[in-house]
């Protein structure tokens, strides 16, 4: 008897598919530093981590942006995401640095 496949993950922040073999990684939803060590945490791609930490600082992670809807609502983010969103599931790009923090 044939196994069906695992389906494939999709991203919470960017609600794009994760295939297998594109970069990825977890969000603790409350930063570990800030208390979340044992907390929720997401899969999201890379890229969109990476732009969550280059867009927020992690006591602001904490105190205002613990849920996937929390981050997707701020301006910054919610901007990335409508870029983000009509590039292929493995799309990859430099993500600028803290110089983006308000």
């Amino acid at each position: 008897m044939r196994q069906d496949p695992a389906p494939v993950p999709i991203c919470p922040l960017c609600e794009r598919p994760i295939p297998a073999g594109v970069a990825q990684s977890r969000h603790h939803l409350v930063p570990r530093l800030r208390g979340g060590k044992a907390g929720a945490t997401v899969l999201l791609h890379a890229i969109c981590h990476a732009e969550i930490h280059a867009t927020l600082s992690e006591t602001e992670l904490a105190r205002a942006y613990s849920t996937i809807e929390a981050l997707r609502a701020h301006p910054r983010i919610a901007a990335f995401v409508r870029w983000v969103a009509s590039r292929p599931p493995g799309f990859t790009s430099r993500v600028p640095g803290p110089r983006r923090r308000q």
